[in-house]
């Protein structure tokens, strides 16, 4: 077996290899968050369960998923970078075998469980090996790379999951992951290799760091992703758990940062570009995973759509972050990522203001173009974001502080969940009250719309008692639909100022001369 090579030791090929080893990885783990939300009603059949127990299937991979994204830094330590990486893929591919073969509720949960303990890890994995595999002068490439797996995947993740599931069933939505891991594991042993100044070993187990981070992101997870259902505070199961998770956030912060042998490396943090970068991964995140979200809900919901037609309609966007991943990643090396992110600013908020223009009538073609729109101005900010989190921080804390970079941006991506959910519940009642004051029998519009549905039904043979009700049926279904689509149209004036946000923080990344003046340098190997 070889050992491992410095990047600029390596050929072309051997760069090449190693990065599509470890795209695999991260783009199946991160594609298994979404693919199974257009399957869920179909287990719902399957298992017996209603759609409050059912959305447990997606959590518990999440929690799961969320708290070994965090870990990754310290059993990397404990086991080696490498192995670690292989029992991931490991458990992640008997997660999936166990997934599909699931007969019973409590099974999928469990099996979930293990397909999202194996998940966690290959994404800041991957992300820190392509950051040491790539020399700094073509890091632009190498995080286009991995973002062709982590924003793609998401985009992706809708479409697969309903083509699958309609045309074979849901077990095939755990069953196409088994190739591409057995190809990852292959190539992981052959290729990848830990490099010598890797953290190796810790001389004691930090039980109550394990204990303080579970219950904070098991928390957070279940509040985030229950708190609409059950009405957020006005629960007290909500309250408690959110009154827990915070408490726990407090003291684990307090512990790790004094702790010698810590379970999440707080300390890494200190470097300003890994902050700068975490804080836009985390907006990021918000808008990437909350317009996944919220674009196909609009379009099942106001427009009729089926869920393979819901994730078709995110394609353009698929597409068109897929062909400019690579362009922004040979553009962050000419230009910097200064410039490049504020394209991405601008192109974003262009979108978004075009998305708030679409009314009850919109087809497929009125959201092609803010989309492509979106698609262009997604990996202007993925990459250079991304590249910068980690251009500064010493080899040795690699992997730790691209756990953070990840958790950041995964945290972002439950906050857009839970945003969207609450912008559209409380959107929805405030423009319903506000139509249906100025909505009434005796106002002239209201009253001839009333009249001609009533004369048309009538026509038809209903009676006129039966199709008076009908008329006003019809007018408060209208009445609920524009108020659903106003708040639609209020969640994408939202995120357009969100992006807005950026601005300042985009100024304090390095420049382009000291990008440039970076890569000349070697990497520090310990902090």
């Amino acid at each position: 077996m070889s050992a491992f090579k410095e990047p600029e030791d390596m050929s072309p090929s051997e760069r090449w290899i190693i990065a599509i080893t470890v795209m695999l990885g991260a783009f199946i783990s991160v594609m298994d968050t979404s693919v199974v939300n257009v399957a869920l009603s179909h287990m719902m059949g399957s298992f017996g369960t209603n759609l409050s127990s059912i959305t447990w299937v997606a959590t518990s991979y999440s929690i799961a998923e969320i708290i070994m994204v965090t870990m990754s830094g310290w059993w990397s330590a404990v086991i080696g970078r490498r192995n670690f990486y292989i029992v991931s893929f490991v458990l992640f591919t008997v997660g999936s075998i166990l997934c599909g073969t699931a007969t019973s509720f409590a099974q999928i949960i469990i099996y979930r469980i293990i397909q999202g303990i194996g998940g966690g890890a290959l994404i800041p994995v991957s992300q820190a090996i392509l950051r040491e595999t790539f020399p700094p002068a073509q890091q632009g490439i190498a995080m286009a790379i991995y973002g062709m797996g982590v924003v793609l995947a998401p985009a992706l993740g809708p479409v697969c999951g309903g083509w699958l599931t309609d045309m074979w069933g849901w077990p095939w939505i755990f069953y196409v992951n088994i190739p591409v891991c057995i190809i990852g594991i292959f190539m992981i042993v052959k290729f990848v290799h830990d490099p010598p100044y890797l953290r190796r070993g810790v001389k004691s187990v930090d039980w109550l760091g394990i204990g303080l981070l579970t219950a904070f992101l098991t928390g957070m997870q279940i509040v985030l992703e229950r708190g609409q259902e059950d009405q957020w505070f006005e629960s007290d199961f909500i309250t408690t758990l959110s009154i827990i998770t915070v408490v726990s956030l407090v003291i684990m912060v307090f512990w790790e940062l004094r702790s010698k042998e810590p379970i999440i490396n707080f300390r890494v943090l200190k470097d300003l570009n890994l902050t700068l970068g975490s804080i836009i991964g985390l907006i990021f995140g918000i808008a990437l995973f909350g317009t996944t979200f919220v674009l196909p809900q609009f379009t099942q919901e106001l427009l009729g759509y089926s869920a393979f037609d819901a994730g078709i309609a995110l394609a353009p966007r698929a597409i068109t972050l897929l062909l400019l991943m690579p362009v922004a990643g040979v553009l962050y090396q000419k230009i910097g990522p200064r410039i490049l992110m504020l394209l991405g600013v601008f192109f974003i908020i262009w979108s978004y203001y075009d998305l708030m223009q679409l009314n009850t009538q919109a087809g497929m073609a009125d959201m092609i173009m803010p989309l492509l729109i979106m698609g262009v101005g997604m990996p202007f900010i993925f990459i250079p974001q991304s590249a910068v989190a980690l251009c500064t921080v010493a080899k040795s804390d690699m992997t730790s502080a691209s756990s953070l970079f990840t958790l950041a941006r995964r945290i972002g991506g439950n906050l857009g969940y839970a945003v969207v959910a609450v912008l559209l519940d409380r959107g929805t009642r405030v423009h319903l009250s506000y139509l249906s004051e100025n909505v009434s029998e005796l106002r002239p519009f209201s009253h001839d719309y009333l009249l001609q549905i009533g004369q048309k039904l009538h026509e038809l043979g209903v009676s006129s008692v039966a199709s008076s009700k009908i008329a006003l049926g019809m007018l408060e279904q209208t009445l609920v639909q524009q108020a659903k689509m106003l708040a639609y149209n209020e969640i994408s004036f939202i995120f357009g100022c969100l992006f807005l946000l950026l601005i300042p923080l985009i100024f304090l990344c390095p420049s382009k001369a000291k990008i440039l003046a970076l890569n000349k340098v070697p990497d520090k190997k310990t902090s």
